[in-house]
């Protein structure tokens, strides 16, 4: 059994992988949260990877070297079970290429959008080859009801549930239908350019919010909440092979 860590900004998680299937999921807001659910499997436990996208104190690194089996620290150094076509810099984040490996892994000869919805919004596009040629980021739902609140001295902090409509009818719902709305077409509208390069592109879309999509794209989204855990689990095998 693995062990597999994705430690975002704003929560801790980890999967429990046997060969490529994940058997049991962990989600919480400290280190030491999941290692107390995890402290029943630790004996069957033989290896696990950590990819943190913060910068954990020498506390919580501790906690993760002192577990009774290996721990691969991902980075962009790491080796990868796929093609780049540049280095990477030190401050690509590993998650977004943990769900790039799982992506070119899924899928061949056809080129590759890869969206990440969490704290920001990611964009990674792989060619037909299978190379990772780069990425963008937006800021992500939570961000922009915080700085619309934060960069403004009348608009409230609301969130995304509520009511929605196309218009909104009062403050609280044009601040969601602008930021959901905006999100949801920003999308959308790199699906569309990217279609229009190459029909054949499939789309990979991961992360702990959920989006609403025009019918006609669906066709080309593949949607998977585990892409970067499993990503992280196809590498830590690629390394262990090694």
């Amino acid at each position: 059994m693995k062990a597999i860590f994705d430690i975002g900004n704003t929560t801790f998680k980890c999967g429990l992988f046997s060969g490529t299937e994940m058997i049991n999921f962990f989600r919480e807001s400290t280190l030491e949260e999941i290692l107390t659910q995890l402290a029943p499997y630790e004996d069957e436990i033989t290896s696990g990877i950590v990819a943190s996208v913060r910068k954990l104190s020498t506390t919580q690194r501790a906690l993760l070297n002192n577990r009774p089996f290996s721990i691969l620290w991902f980075n962009v150094r790491t080796p990868l079970p796929m093609a780049n076509a540049h280095d990477f810099p030190d401050s690509l984040g590993v998650d977004r290429l943990a769900a790039v490996v799982e992506a070119v892994n899924a899928s061949s000869d056809r080129p590759l959008l890869v969206i990440d919805v969490g704290t920001a919004v990611t964009y990674e596009f792989i060619s037909a080859d299978g190379t990772y040629l780069g990425g963008n980021i937006s800021p992500g739902i939570q961000l922009r009801f915080k700085a619309l609140n934060d960069y403004t001295s009348a608009l409230p902090l609301i969130g995304k549930d509520g009511p929605r409509m196309e218009i909104g009818i009062d403050t609280d719902t044009a601040i969601r239908n602008g930021v959901l709305l905006g999100i949801e077409h920003e999308i959308m509208g790199y699906i569309r350019e990217m279609m229009k390069k190459d029909p054949r592109i499939l789309v990979f879309l991961t992360g702990g919010d959920s989006i609403s999509f025009d019918d006609k794209l669906k066709k080309c989204i593949f949607a998977d909440k585990f892409l970067v855990l499993r990503g992280l689990n196809r590498i830590l095998d690629y390394n262990n092979d090694k």
